[in-house]
């Protein structure tokens, strides 16, 4: 891996690519501790001390690099973008508009990348108004009194709160735009590299202070760590390959096809957004019972039983959401009947079974059998440091455990192999070594 790491930087364009990245990454992390204008730092530092936020605003605080608790320009994270990215992928369902240019190409793809643009401001505008909106009334840090009520100078003054809105929306278009030049002048999904920085700026940290406060705690989850690691790793990289069959043709005097190929099919091919959903729908709940009246019977139950992620309530319900959001979203992204269509029309045929319907009921019962074990993989994974926290009596420290680690896994692979296929042009051994 270290020889695969000394001949990236060997080749001139990417080790371009690498440090451009790298600077990218670093002015990302910078803009992560810039205060928006209006915000009194001080006071933000004292609330955030030693503070973990759970639900949906511990999920953006997370995606944010902890920039969200700072109220920092950055402090939406990436999170409108991706959510506007999901807004549009669903709406090619529902819109044929939207279906007709995904299937346009390129220029299709660069009309609805920017529809998704358009989205992403709206829902920056939004969210930061939400945010500003809950830390004026405390319970962005968890309903603290004292310093968390003065994080905002001047929070009667309109203009003052328009500005913050500005400044916030201003700061997930700059990333927007980050992410989009990763993607076309550096190394790896821009969007995906930069939620890579931001969860392993919280994540190593706290990793680190579990350390230094409980070296068995330490071992312990860091067991889990490795355990995970691996686990995810294997999945990730396991597929199901369905064999194809091109029929041989004749155009003019050449005869093409009649080559041998697979289709191949992941086992999770929906990846962390299940999750992302789930716990989307299961912090809001939470976030609204923060308005009501505590004395409610109503409201203590949502935040004994829904909030707290190591109720029997709250894991069974997580459980079942990714379950479904898996099978849901994977049905959208990839459509079995499309890829019958077209493998029929350039003259392939899955051995044993007939072009077009056939084909497609046979892809479909495939995937829902890879779905079923996918599901139930993505569960385990969201869950499992949950219950061993829970079994060995100790309060869950790493924020959103499972999931964490695997983004960082998938992204990280996605990134290698990237690397890989630009050495081996170059006829030097990748990081993983020759194959």
């Amino acid at each position: 891996m270290l020889k695969g790491f000394f001949n990236a930087f060997k080749t001139p364009d990417l080790r371009k690519k690498l440090l451009f990245t790298i600077g990218i990454i670093v002015i990302f992390r910078l803009g992560s501790f810039i205060p928006t204008p209006g915000v009194n730092y001080s006071a933000v530092k004292e609330c955030t001390a030693g503070d973990v936020n759970d639900g949906l605003m511990g999920m953006i605080n997370l995606f944010s690099g902890g920039a969200l608790l700072q109220l920092s320009v950055f402090a939406l994270g990436i999170m409108p973008y991706i959510t506007a990215s999901i807004i549009i992928q669903l709406l090619r369902v529902v819109i044929p508009r939207f279906e007709a240019l995904n299937k346009e190409g390129q220029s299709g793809q660069a009309k609805l990348t920017q529809y998704t643009r358009y989205v992403t401001v709206g829902l920056a505008i939004l969210q930061s108004t939400t945010i500003i909106t809950t830390a004026i009334s405390g319970q962005l840090f968890g309903g603290k009194t004292g310093a968390c009520e003065s994080v905002i100078t001047h929070k009667d003054n309109i203009m003052t709160l328009v500005i913050m809105i500005i400044a916030m929306t201003a700061g997930t278009s700059l990333i927007m735009w980050f992410g989009e030049l990763i993607t076309e002048n550096g190394v790896g999904n821009g969007m995906s590299i930069l939620i890579f920085s931001s969860i392993c700026a919280n994540f190593l940290p706290n990793l680190w202070s579990i350390g230094q406060t409980n070296i068995m705690k330490f071992v312990m989850v860091v067991a889990i760590v490795i355990l995970i690691i691996t686990i995810v790793t294997f999945v990730e990289n396991s597929q199901r390959r369905i064999p194809v069959q091109y029929a041989r043709r004749q155009v003019g005097s050449q005869t093409l096809g009649g080559q041998s190929t697979y289709l191949p099919i992941k086992i999770n091919m929906s990846g962390v957004i299940p999750i992302i959903f789930a716990s989307s729908i299961l912090a809001v709940p939470g976030l609204i019972a923060q308005f009501g009246d505590p004395n409610s019977e109503v409201v203590q139950w949502i935040q004994t039983h829904v909030s707290q992620q190591q109720s029997p309530v709250h894991m069974t319900l997580y459980a079942l959401l990714i379950i479904f959001f898996c099978f849901f979203y994977t049905s959208i992204t990839f459509n079995v009947v499309e890829v019958a269509e077209n493998m029929r029309n350039q003259g392939g045929f899955v051995p044993g079974i007939r072009a077009g319907k056939p084909t497609s009921n046979y892809l479909r019962y495939i995937l829902h059998r890879l779905n079923t074990v996918g599901s139930i993989y993505l569960a385990l994974i969201a869950l499992i440091p949950t219950i061993v926290f829970l079994v060995a009596g100790l309060s869950q420290s790493l924020p959103f455990g499972g999931t964490t680690i695997l983004i960082i896994v998938g992204v990280g692979l996605d990134t290698v192999k990237q690397i890989n296929s630009q050495l081996q042009q170059h006829h030097y051994d990748g990081f993983l070594g020759q194959r």
